[in-house]
């Protein structure tokens, strides 16, 4: 039996930005491709500490986030200096290979079913390879199994005492190749569906009502949208994701199978956008806007209009953030080639902190924008506030469906008093 302890490296939230922790995704989904010799353990770092004494035979880290790399390799150093090998993988891996090829005893890159069984036997071996290379290799979709949560601490995944959403995904890839993102160099570019009843069959086992569909975009194939709802709504978990079609039928049955709120991108004040969302809240589903900040068509006037706009629009939330060039997408390879890039310490590559030269401002205007934004939108009702909007409105549903536990339904009315608790 290998003793395998695997490691989501720290990292900080966004500055201004409400700090609650989710469940991560990668760890707990590479788990499920271990071969049954290997007794997984696993640690958030964010909100646990690292026993770096701890006698395993082999260390993985798994890094999202290029904020998560400097971190990463420093965990690794020290369990190397004790004689442990070190894996890496994860998105921020595969974004930065070559370098944190520098610092472990090798990386994987790609997805990993159908994989871990081969690199174990070598670990066994004692011949692990520098570089496990399958970017570009995809395994069949079907291979994807259900996430290891065992291995989490659930208790750990709330805020004051609420509790957090599960993550789950229903495809990989991504058709769209967008400007600052890097899923068409990781995932591809074909929409890779898992079959849905595999899907299905997850989410129903997992121990929450409340779920967020992590996938790039739901709004890539209509008729597997439409078939995807279908099968969720018997199941009665209320969600949140990425874009849904904009089609009626579509935002329809996404209500029905318990859509709660969307992440929508906020691009311009167009007609566009104010209908967009109009008609997820017809629909009854929330809108937190996702807004990028420094893009070269934008002044500081453009910013303080869009700001308004978004208030404007009523959105649910808003979550703002600088143009981050990180490798491996469009935005980086221009900016480079450009040599707009000011700095290459990946620390700072957090999404709020400004690290290239913009077109129509310096880049302390831009950061100053970025505050700017924060604070005028949430100047008469506090992020706090509007979270709590929305959880009442899950909370309200979960009441109304019986689907809330016992032990949730006396926390409401603990919070919320008696009264209120039923009317919510």
């Amino acid at each position: 039996m290998i003793h395998f302890k695997l490691i989501y490296p720290r990292w900080a939230k966004l500055d201004r930005q409400t700090e609650f922790h989710l469940p991560p995704h990668g760890p707990v989904v590479f788990a499920a491709t271990l071969p049954d010799d290997v007794d997984v353990t696993f640690v958030d770092e964010n909100l646990q500490t690292i026993d770096f004494d701890e006698p395993v035979d082999m260390v993985g880290i798994s890094m999202m986030l290029t904020i998560q790399v400097q971190r990463g390799w420093a965990i690794a150093a020290e369990f190397r200096r004790r004689g442990v090998k070190v894996i890496f993988g994860g998105i921020a891996t595969m974004l930065h290979a070559e370098e944190t090829a520098e610092h472990g005893d090798a990386i994987f890159l790609g997805e990993a079913e159908g994989r871990m069984e081969a690199v174990m036997a070598d670990f066994k071996a004692n011949r692990l390879k520098p570089v496990y290379d399958y970017l570009h290799d995809q395994p069949p979709i079907e291979l994807v199994g259900t996430a290891r949560r065992d291995i989490l601490n659930s208790d750990l995944y709330n805020y004051k005492g609420v509790q957090m959403v599960d993550l789950v995904h229903a495809s990989r890839g991504c058709r769209f190749n967008c400007y600052p993102c890097a899923v068409a160099y990781l995932g591809g570019r074909k929409f890779r569906p898992r079959p849905i009843e595999k899907t299905i069959a997850e989410i129903a086992g997992i121990d929450n009502n409340r779920l967020f569909i992590v996938d790039n975009s739901l709004a890539q194939d209509t008729q597997w949208e439409k078939d995807l709802f279908r099968e969720m709504i018997p199941l009665k978990k209320s969600w949140c994701c990425h874009p849904i079609e904009d089609d009626p039928e579509v935002l329809d049955l996404a209500a029905q199978a318990g859509a709660w709120y969307v992440y929508q991108a906020v691009f311009d004040r167009s007609d566009y956008i104010r209908e967009r969302v109009k008609r997820y809240h017809d629909h009854g589903i929330g809108v937190e806007g996702t807004i990028l900040l420094g893009m070269d068509d934008q002044t500081e006037d453009d910013i303080k209009r869009l700001v308004d706009f978004l208030l404007e629009i009523n959105l649910d939330l808003a979550e703002f953030t600088v143009l981050t060039p990180f490798p491996h997408t469009q935005a980086f390879e221009e900016l480079q080639r450009d040599k707009r890039i000011l700095t290459y310490d990946w620390d700072r590559y957090s999404a709020d902190r400004v690290v290239f030269q913009p077109r129509h401002m310096t880049a302390d205007k831009l950061q100053e924008m970025l505050y700017y934004a924060w604070d005028t939108f949430y100047q008469d009702e506090p992020q706090t506030v509007k979270m709590f909007k929305l959880m009442l409105r899950v909370i309200k549903k979960e009441m109304a469906n019986n689907t809330m536990r016992p032990r949730k339904r006396k926390l409401a009315k603990q919070v919320f008093g008696r009264d209120r608790a039923a009317s919510v």
